[in-house]
C-alpha cells in the first residue's frame, strides 16, 4: 500500500473518530440540557404547587399549644397529620366534610425513621370545636383541619406540628400518575367508585396492581371486616405508595404527581418546609413503623356506632410518640 493511500485512510479513520465522539458529545449535552430543564420544571412545577397549596392552621404564635417553641424542620423532630376527607368533585362538600382517614406521623431525623399512627374514625373522643364527646370524624365538618388538629392533640397529647389535607381525587390521581402500586388484596370485595356507582370496582384477592379507583376502593372499604383493619389497610397503602413514589422509575413522574396533589391538597407546609423534609430519605429511606390503636365498638343510645379506644392503649401510644418526638414527659 503507497504512503498516499495510507494517509487518506488514516485521515479518513480520524474523521469518523472524530465524529463519534462529536456525536457522543453532542447526545450527552443534550441528555444534561433535558434532565436539566426538566429539574428547572420541577422545581418550579412544585413550587406553584406548594403555594397553590399553602393554608395556615391559624394557631397562636403559629404553633402547636403544646410546643414552647416554633419547630424547625431541619433540626428538630416533627409531626404531620394526614387527613383524607370524604369529599370529591361530585360531591362538592368543600370545607364541610368529614374526614374519612386520619392518620398522625412523627419523625425522628437522628433515627431517620417515621411513626405512623392510624386513628379509627368513629373514634369516640372529646371534640373542643363542640365541647362534647362524638366521633372524631365530626371535628373536620363542624372545623376544619384546625378543629381536627386540636382534637388529635387532646385526645393523644401530642403536639401536631404540621397537616395535609386531601380528598379523593388527590388519592386517585397521585396512583394513577405513578402508574399505579402493587398490593396483596385480603379478600374479593365489590365497592362503589369514586362517583359513588355502586359496585363498580370489583376486586379479587391476591397480589396485583391496582389503579387510583381500586386502591382508593381498598382503602376505604369497612363492610369485609372492622376499622381498625381499615386502618392498617391504609397504612400499608401509604407504605406502597411511598415506595413507588421514591423508586427510580418514578422520577420523571414528578411532575404530573404534583400536578395531580396541587389540584386536591391543602397543608400549611411552605416550599421550604418541603425541601427540608426531602433531606430525610437523602441518603437511605427512612424506616416506617406502623402503630394501632386498641380498643372496641358498638352502639350507643344515640343508635350510631362508635370505636371506644382503650385508655391504657392511648397511653401508651402516646408516650410512643412524644418519645419519638423526642418530648419528655
Amino acid at each position: 500500500m503507497s504512503f498516499e493511500k495510507k494517509t487518506t485512510r488514516n485521515h479518513a479513520n480520524k474523521n469518523k473518530r472524530r465524529i463519534i465522539k462529536v456525536s457522543i458529545l453532542t447526545i450527552l449535552s443534550l441528555m444534561v440540557i433535558t434532565i436539566g430543564l426538566y429539574a428547572f420544571y420541577i422545581y418550579n412545577k412544585a413550587q406553584d404547587t406548594a403555594n397553590d397549596s399553602y393554608k395556615e392552621v391559624e394557631r397562636e404564635n403559629e404553633r402547636s399549644s403544646l410546643r414552647n417553641n416554633t419547630v424547625n424542620l431541619v433540626e428538630d423532630n416533627v409531626s404531620i397529620l394526614i387527613i383524607g376527607i370524604d369529599d370529591s368533585e361530585d360531591r362538592n362538600f368543600n370545607e364541610q366534610s368529614r374526614s374519612d382517614a386520619l392518620m398522625l406521623a412523627t419523625f425522628n431525623r437522628d433515627k431517620n425513621s417515621v411513626k405512623l399512627l392510624s386513628i379509627p374514625r368513629d373514634s369516640y373522643v372529646y371534640v373542643p370545636e363542640l365541647g362534647y364527646n362524638t366521633k372524631i370524624n365530626h371535628a373536620h365538618f363542624y372545623g376544619g383541619p384546625k378543629a381536627t388538629i386540636e382534637t388529635i392533640e387532646h385526645f393523644l397529647n401530642t403536639p401536631v406540628d404540621y397537616y395535609i389535607r386531601f380528598n379523593f381525587e388527590a388519592f386517585i390521581e397521585v396512583v394513577d400518575s405513578l402508574d399505579g402500586i402493587h398490593f396483596d388484596v385480603p379478600y374479593e370485595m365489590y365497592e362503589p367508585d369514586s362517583h359513588d356507582n355502586k359496585d363498580a370496582i370489583h376486586l379479587m384477592p391476591g397480589y396485583q396492581k391496582l389503579n387510583g379507583e381500586q386502591a382508593l376502593a381498598l382503602a376505604r372499604t369497612r363492610k369485609y371486616d372492622n376499622d381498625v383493619s381499615r386502618g392498617k389497610r391504609q397504612q400499608e397503602i401509604i407504605k406502597a405508595l411511598i415506595n413507588k413514589a421514591t423508586s427510580a422509575p418514578s422520577v420523571f413522574k414528578i411532575g404530573s404527581v404534583m400536578e395531580a396533589i396541587g389540584n386536591n391538597m391543602k397543608t400549611n407546609l411552605t416550599f421550604d418546609d418541603m425541601k427540608s423534609f426531602a433531606t430525610y430519605s437523602l441518603t437511605k429511606q427512612p424506616t416506617i413503623t406502623t402503630l394501632n390503636l386498641d380498643g372496641h365498638g358498638g352502639y350507643f343510645e344515640d343508635g350510631l356506632w362508635y370505636y371506644e379506644v382503650d385508655e391504657e392503649s392511648k397511653e401508651l401510644v402516646s408516650e410512643e410518640l412524644r418519645l419519638h418526638l423526642g418530648i419528655m414527659q
